[in-house]
């Protein structure tokens, strides 16, 4: 193999290798890279020396196809011919110019667009960065999915641009995003995407970081979603859309469970028979990590202190809602359990009850497990209480209208939340801060009011009532100079954390 093919390959591959199937591109570089032999091409891929061979010539014709039709090195190479020619000339000015342009071409060599994807219960959250410079490129929300009307936004330009229309599943919601970059000209094409971030929100006791989707991956999330029966298989819905759709992306799941992995056992573990854990793997996991640890991250960054040296409460309430208890940037406990059916109460589930509510009801009323699943998980919370609505907005409405039953709903919510909060307090010998955020935290200024009202006598607590009422979705600390423990409203970013992720495992 000479110099000069190799050196050709290797410019082919840097231009259009996201164009290429994961196996060509990792022959190609252990080929052309590496420069591994056939034979060990061959033993590392399990495959024949003579497959190994076809591989190549497969992929070498495919690249020069690419360069023929696109042309992008003959480009290259033509505008290094002509800045050579005016650097030629010595003209100093004319020279800072194109040195100016050089390195704003090397910058864009570097940028890669990713997507993170956070898909709820009943929601599909989304934002295209520009990595590594984190630029946020659009953004947007689906919302209300399965419900009779679903709403559809996204960010184009700054302003933004609302939809409602029926969206009977996720599938739908992926379609929907995935047209409309497109449509407002946010991408030109969507091979632009170079990879794609899930947030999934179990992996067992199987990961405790982020992993690039492999067959192995996807079938322990699958194996999961008995954990997590309204996440994990919308995860999957998600990630198979989106896979579809950017065949020539790299896709990585970001585990809600990892931030958690540092709970010691007398936080984890469950006083139940141990071969239920040695067997079975019961035990807490908790979700909502990546938003735990960003909205934690944040907080000590806001408050100027170096994280390892704080103390603080992460209230994520939304739909899905959990409190989790951080020292030293490390969580030490966290609400939800062995499912996100756990901890305090939430837009459709119930949270913790006891027990043998589960066993009794089953027996009055005849119901099977799955019925009783159903239950726990689409009939409670919010929406069981109220008889309203899973929707805090819709509660919130009808406790200004005197609703009785969404009076109780709120009331019933925020002592959740206290009783968790104060436990928590006890746990960590001290609080420096607590942070609102979530759909409900971060909007919701009653609740905020009512939760920090109810702390008020313990913790000491005091807010600027009039600043909360008026805040709404962005950072502010909350509380005066007066509170002994800081109370901050951080919006949350587990797109970015998940971006990150992708970013750095997809080797960008």
């Amino acid at each position: 193999m000479s110099i000069d093919k190799t050196k050709r390959m290797n410019q082919l591959m840097d231009a259009y290798k996201c164009l290429l199937t994961e196996k060509q591109k990792e022959i190609l570089s252990l080929y052309y890279e590496e420069d591994f032999s056939l034979s060990e091409i061959a033993e590392s891929q399990q495959i024949t020396r003579a497959a190994v061979s076809d591989h190549l010539k497969r992929s070498e014709k495919l690249l020069n196809t690419y360069e023929e039709k696109l042309h992008l090195i003959k480009f290259n190479e033509e505008r290094a011919r002509i800045y050579d020619k005016i650097k030629a000339y010595g003209h100093k000015e004319i020279n800072v110019y194109v040195r100016t342009l050089e390195n704003i071409e090397q910058q864009e060599d570097i940028m890669t667009k990713i997507i993170s994807v956070n898909a709820g219960s009943s929601s599909l959250k989304f934002q295209l960065f520009e990595m590594p410079q984190e630029e946020v490129l659009t953004s947007g929300i689906v919302e209300r999915i399965g419900l009779d009307e679903g709403m559809f936004t996204i960010k184009v330009n700054g302003d933004k641009i609302v939809t409602k229309l029926p969206i009977p599943d996720h599938a739908k919601a992926v379609e929907l995003l995935l047209n409309a970059l497109v449509e407002h000209a946010i991408v030109v094409s969507l091979e632009e995407i170079k990879g794609v971030g899930h947030r999934v929100v179990q992996g067992g006791d199987i990961y405790n970081s982020s992993q690039v989707f492999t067959s192995d991956v996807e079938r322990v999330i699958e194996e999961n979603s008995d954990l997590a029966p309204l996440h994990n298989p919308a995860s999957l819905v998600g990630f198979h859309a989106f896979k579809k759709a950017l065949p020539h992306a790299g896709h990585v799941a970001v585990f809600d469970t990892a931030f958690h992995q540092t709970m010691a056992p007398e936080s984890y573990m469950y006083p139940l028979p141990m071969s239920w854990y040695r067997d079975y793997k019961v035990r807490r996991y908790g979700m909502h990590g990546t938003s735990h640890q960003y909205v934690s991250a944040r907080c000590a960054e806001l408050m100027e202190k170096d994280i390892k040296d704080t103390k603080i409460i992460t209230c994520h309430l939304g739909n899905g809602a959990s409190i989790t208890a951080i020292e030293g940037g490390k969580c030490i406990n966290t609400s939800m359990g062995l499912t996100p059916l756990g901890g305090i109460m939430m837009g459709t589930r119930c949270g913790d009850i006891d027990p043998a509510i589960v066993c009794y009801m089953m027996k009055k009323t005849g119901m099977s497990a799955d019925e009783m699943d159903n239950v726990l998980n689409k009939q409670s919370g919010m929406l069981g209480v109220s008889g309203i609505s899973s929707d805090a907005r819709d509660i919130e409405k009808a406790y200004a209208e005197g609703n009785e039953d969404a009076i109780l709903t709120t009331k019933l919510y925020v002592n959740r939340i206290i009783n968790v909060v104060g436990g928590y307090y006890a746990q960590l010998g001290g609080l420096d801060a607590i942070v609102f955020t979530g759909g409900i935290g971060e909007n919701d200024t009653n609740i905020r009011k009512y939760v920090c009202e109810k702390l008020s006598g313990a913790l000491h607590i005091s807010i600027d009532e009039e600043l909360n009422a008026k805040t709404r979705g962005k950072e502010c600390k909350l509380s005066t100079s007066e509170s002994a423990v800081q109370v901050w409203l951080i919006p949350t970013n587990e797109e970015l954390v998940i971006s990150r992720d992708t970013y750095r495992l997809l080797g960008f």
